[in-house]
């Protein structure tokens, strides 16, 4: 069996709880890599990427520290479907090409790859072997942003609308996961469809073993 380990992508649309099902799969073994995070050191200062972003979008979206100011550049691309398309040309090829290095050097027989642009990229035919989509109501996801990220209502509503039908991803999926509910039907449920994995044999000898 090749030592490529397993690659779950992971996707759901804002606010759904991808990360909890991603966290629940790194405690059954599984290496989880947060596209959100790589973003986060793609467009660090001093970056290729950062220097493409300060370019589109000008100097007024970085703090103080010259780091950009997410938050700000989250209004500007959330209310205009071309600036979010620019930001994406920019960040998207570098995380890909990151994410892609460290499922290479991963030692885990199993990689989830949680990614909210994940089918939109192209990741999931180029790199993973099944794709789990998280859904929520969207009263839940709306909810979830102002208790979590400090929104307003009319901001979680315009974040939540940006995106396509969460059907559209259902659409696509292996594996769906209802995060609308508890935090332990939402491991049950994830434990379900790891241990369906792991009876089909699916999952490699962890590299080096």
């Amino acid at each position: 069996m090749s030592d490529r380990p397993y690659v779950i992508g992971l996707t759901g649309n804002i606010a759904t709880g991808k990360s909890l099902v991603g966290h629940v799969l790194a405690e059954r073994g599984a290496e989880h890599i947060d596209a959100d995070r790589l973003a986060h050191q793609a467009i660090a200062r001093g970056t290729e990427a950062w220097e493409q972003i300060v370019r589109a979008f000008g100097p007024h979206i970085l703090r103080p520290d010259g780091e950009v100011d997410r938050a700000r550049l989250g209004e500007i691309v959330f209310a205009d479907p071309g600036a979010l398309a620019r930001l994406e040309r920019i960040v998207h090829p570098p995380v890909i090409a990151r994410t892609e290095e460290l499922i290479r050097h991963s030692a885990a027989s199993a990689v989830v790859v949680e990614a909210i642009k994940l089918i939109e990229t192209g990741m999931v035919a180029r790199l993973c072997d099944a794709l789990w989509v998280v859904v929520a109501p969207r009263a839940v996801q709306i909810e979830r942003l102002m208790a979590y990220r400090g929104l307003g209502y009319e901001e979680a509503v315009a974040r939540v609308d940006a995106q396509p039908p969460q059907s559209a991803k259902v659409a696509e999926a292996d594996v769906v996961i209802d995060n609308g509910g508890s935090i332990e039907d939402t491991r049950r449920q994830v434990a379900r469809a790891w241990d369906a994995i792991e009876r089909s044999a699916d999952l490699p000898s962890p590299a080096g073993t």
